[in-house]
């Protein structure tokens, strides 16, 4: 057991070592330039607009975007690269409910415009540099 003054100084020193690990972490993330890992000069009036689009149809309810969001429908992280542009076009300007798997996804039924803009803005995320997340399944590596 330890005594009260041992317990103190081992919560205390606990405190000031996490403490100074967490400031040299920020100094290390801010040093190396966050826009340079988010491509902050790729983001367009047409990325904004998608993104203005995903908080007001909280896309997030349902979706997880690079692991934060609800875990209902897929992670739209990567989905640029998994579906391509043409395809993401059709699930969002269709009027019909797109169902795979047994879950439906509301038809939102979105103008050319709004669906570019929401392509361009899961495009653009899908190029920040999130340091290997999503991680590619390992037997997709084995298929090719």
């Amino acid at each position: 057991m330890l005594s009260k003054k041992q317990a103190l100084l081992f919560f205390l020193g606990g405190t000031l070592l996490f403490s100074i690990i967490f400031i040299v972490m920020s100094i290390d993330t801010v040093s190396r330039g966050i826009p340079a890992h988010t491509h902050e000069e790729n983001m367009t009036a047409q990325v904004i607009h998608g993104r203005v689009l995903w908080d007001e149809n909280n896309c997030m309810g349902c979706h997880t975007l690079m692991g934060e969001g609800a875990y209902y429908a897929p992670e739209l992280t990567k989905v640029y690269d998994r579906l391509g542009p043409d395809v993401m076009k059709a699930i969002l300007t269709s009027k019909v409910p797109w169902a795979p798997n047994g879950r439906k996804m509301v038809a939102y039924g979105f103008s050319n415009e709004d669906a570019e803009g929401l392509i361009a803005f899961l495009k653009w995320t899908g190029e920040i540099d999130l340091n290997g997340y999503p991680a590619t399944p390992p037997l997709k590596n084995k298929l090719k």
